[in-house]
């Protein structure tokens, strides 16, 4: 079933295998596709996956995120270099859906030039200043920005856009009552809450010819936040309202160990890559460091390790009709079967483990039984400086160059 041809959204696919959105930070100045990242998908496309999701790419300027050379999508000059995106990857047969997204408070006023904007101000423990509330005219100002990327990746030849609605981004805080705490249309009950995503669903389709994905976490361990119960109402909403395909994840950016599980948190990694530990003296450094690895095994990981959001795909799959991705940890290809055969859900999304091997949906086919990727999390912090790669547990040169 798993390498079987099929459909998602009446787009073809060679099997159910789908590159998750990954933050590949290879756009150039301008936030276009550089070579070296058409590059890098092409080598994804040849390698017999099923569908490619980018990484995601800002709506407007002040969603940009803080990690470097993100991709962007807020300006027409930009489409020329996506078209020649998306040509390279449909030469082979691929679909290649451009996940959008807003950051939000998930982000710093310093990285966009200006206060950072989210539903209401609640402090974010890695990016601390303070968010702008957003008036209603800004919210539709942000809804026009949802549907004006639309209608440029529809022109740059992309097959379906996902809506980043997860990992405490700024959909995500919509939709959740710990990141929204508005009294008035835009917050408060369910219905306020879902509001700005189902418009942005209907306006690109009314604009566009478009499938419309969405990306949401289905529980954010946050007191009063999204959990399996109002996830399910809300994907019930959103496919109502035109949803066309939902892949289920978990958890937010602050408490990252959530979304992408370790055993360890890799705390050389954090001190090269993560502030403020990546510039503490070197002096400071030899100190904290060997303490940090000390206290690092009595900290508690979230568990499972592994198939960890598959519960509640499958619970979200009961309760809606449009085809369920799930993400988190699905690396055997025994389980991939055992969660499409079950009906846990309709196809597989990867992400770290097609970092450490780009070509691994051709290996899975021709008999490798599971990813090479030990979940070590490197790359999810080498993000926040350069260009994302896997590092398979450890840093050469040291903790800080």
């Amino acid at each position: 079933m798993l390498f079987n041809e099929t459909k998602i959204s009446d787009l073809a696919v060679k099997n159910r295998i789908i590159r998750s959105a990954t933050h590949d930070g290879l756009a150039d100045k301008n936030g276009a596709p550089s070579d070296k990242l058409i590059a890098k998908y092409e080598h994804l496309a040849k390698s017999e996956i099923g569908c490619i999701i980018t990484g995601y790419a800002a709506v407007s300027r002040n969603g940009v995120s803080p990690y470097p050379r993100m991709m962007k999508i807020y300006d027409d000059s930009v489409i020329g270099k996506y078209k020649e995106l998306t040509d390279t990857v449909h030469r082979h047969g691929v679909p290649l859906v451009l996940q959008i997204a807003h950051c939000g408070r998930q982000t710093s006023s310093k990285a966009i030039g200006q206060q950072k904007v989210a539903p209401s101000n609640v402090l974010h423990a890695f990016y601390p200043d303070k968010a702008k509330e957003l008036t209603e005219n800004e919210i539709f100002g942000i809804i026009d920005d949802f549907v004006s990327a639309s209608v440029r990746a529809e022109k740059a030849g992309f097959d379906a856009v996902q809506l980043h609605g997860g990992h405490g981004y700024l959909l995500h805080d919509f939709l959740s009552s710990y990141g929204n705490r508005r009294n008035d249309n835009w917050g408060g009950s369910l219905e306020n809450r879902c509001r700005i995503v189902e418009l942005i669903i209907k306006g690109i389709k009314e604009k566009t010819n478009l499938p419309v994905w969405i990306k949401l976490s289905a529980e954010d361990n946050r007191k009063g936040g999204m959990n399996i119960d109002s996830s399910v109402e809300i994907c019930k909403r959103l496919e109502k309202a035109g949803c066309d395909a939902i892949e289920v994840s978990c958890g937010t950016v602050q408490d990252g160990m959530n979304t992408m599980r370790s055993e360890l948190m890799p705390m050389d990694a954090v001190f090269r890559y993560r502030e403020p530990c990546a510039s503490f003296p070197k002096l400071l450094n030899k100190i904290a460091l060997p303490a940090a690895n000390l206290i690092n095994p009595l900290i508690k990981q979230p568990k499972p390790l592994e198939n960890f959001n598959v519960e509640n795909a499958g619970i979200i799959k009961k309760n809606v009709s449009v085809p369920i991705i799930v993400v988190g940890g699905i690396h055997k290809v025994s389980d991939m079967e055992n969660i499409l055969a079950e009906g846990k859900a309709d196809f597989i999304s990867m992400c770290r483990p097609f970092i450490c091997e780009p070509d691994l949906a051709k290996k899975l086919k021709n008999g490798q039984t599971e990813a090479k990727c030990i979940m070590c999390n490197y790359c999810g912090l080498v993000i926040e400086k350069e260009p994302t790669r896997c590092l398979y547990g450890k840093i050469k040169n040291g903790a800080n160059k």
